[in-house]
């Protein structure tokens, strides 16, 4: 009789993490959803390794369990429904979270080597203000990420909020800023 053998997850963390990162942050595009996926494949492994057949190489295995988390996120985002209660999301997003009609962003005519405009002082004005007429929070994590570069973990724990907070304000945010420069810098 066969003995069966179960790998060691240990190993199979140090040999394969970097090469299920580079996977999930490819079909995903975020690098931290990229390694939540990472962990939750772990995860999983971990309360299914006895249950390991050996019938595909453990790389194979653990791949084929991060695609089924990759595969569930797309399929939560398409049955997802946008809260339309959210003032800013029904703003710009009907139920399906398809654009509202006249809020779809226009296309910025920014380009050109003369044309940069954080150079540009009355630019700058205009964002400043933008920026201001965000709620606080907002405002911070949107100057602690793209004006002093910190990472999502950081700005969390600098503002005591969660992962899934942040990107909720930080997108919020996004959305508000490029209203208020549409409307006060492009179609000026």
């Amino acid at each position: 009789m066969d003995k069966k053998i179960i790998p060691d997850l240990g190993e199979l963390v140090e040999k394969y993490t970097e090469a299920l990162y580079a996977w999930a942050a490819h079909k995903v595009s975020d690098p931290e959803t990229a390694r939540d996926l990472v962990q939750d494949t772990f995860l999983a492994a971990a309360e299914k390794l006895d249950s390991f057949k050996a019938e595909s190489s453990p790389k194979t295995w653990l791949f084929s369990i991060l695609n089924y988390k990759i595969i569930d996120i797309y399929r939560k985002k398409v049955h997802t429904r946008v809260n339309t209660d959210d003032e800013t999301y029904s703003r710009f997003f009907d139920t399906y979270g398809k654009w509202q009609t006249g809020h779809l962003p226009g296309q910025w005519d920014d380009e050109g080597p003369d044309n940069n405009l954080l150079d540009d002082e009355a630019f700058q004005k205009v964002l400043q203000e933008c920026l201001d007429a965000l709620p606080d929070n907002w405002n911070s994590c949107i100057k602690l990420k793209y004006l002093t570069g910190k990472k999502g973990r950081e700005i969390c724990q600098e503002l005591d909020i969660t992962p899934t907070n942040y990107w909720q304000i930080l997108h919020r945010a996004k959305l508000e800023l490029r209203e208020c420069i549409d409307s006060n810098w492009f179609n000026n």
